[in-house]
């Protein structure tokens, strides 16, 4: 597997924190996918971590990403 540099991680703590403002401006599902693809570059970038951490990661920010995709579109 393809190691993530430090450039990658960085970039990826930019799209979470992206995210989260676009949540906050009301972009709901635009800041659950980008927070979501974030965690997912960071869980993979970690990968020689311990298994629970690494697929606990996974598994919330495909879960995250299951819910955004799921959301309704608007009120």
């Amino acid at each position: 597997m393809r190691e993530i540099n430090s450039i990658g991680v960085r970039l990826a703590y930019l799209i979470i924190g992206l995210g989260f403002l676009a949540g906050v401006a009301s972009f709901v599902r635009l800041g659950s996918i980008a927070i979501a693809i974030g965690m997912g570059v960071i869980a993979i970038a970690h990968w020689k971590t311990g298994k629970v951490e690494r697929y606990l990661a996974l598994g919330i920010a495909l879960a995250l990403l299951a819910v955004a995709i799921s959301l309704p579109r608007g009120l």
